[in-house]
């Protein structure tokens, strides 16, 4: 392995006002698995308290940010690498979607 594998935080926020906000580390796409399941909107993170923190519905506080829900549990947070293949939406010879001149 020639590159250092990323060590991530402890506890890691979305929010760009919290003091657990990372953007270097955010820009490398982050995955967590809570209980063995993989969860695609949590907000936040600690991984040494055992929570994550999730939108509770659509509901809003009195400043517009979403209101959250704290899980407990175990958190595994891992770096979300994206696939370097093509997927068959991006196909170079058109397709699906692509609309005709006449």
């Amino acid at each position: 392995m020639a590159e250092d594998p990323i060590q991530l935080p402890d506890r890691l926020s979305l929010d760009p006002r919290s003091p657990h906000f990372d953007s270097d580390i955010l820009e490398k796409g982050i995955g967590i698995r809570f209980n063995g399941e993989e969860k695609t909107n949590v907000q936040e993170y600690c991984i040494s308290e055992g929570w994550i923190k999730v939108p509770a519905g659509r509901s809003r506080d009195r400043y517009g940010n979403p209101m959250t829900i704290t899980l407990k549990g175990k958190v595994e947070p891992y770096i979300d690498a994206p696939d370097d293949k093509p997927s068959d939406d991006q196909s170079p010879e058109g397709g699906a979607g692509v609309a005709s001149d006449g």
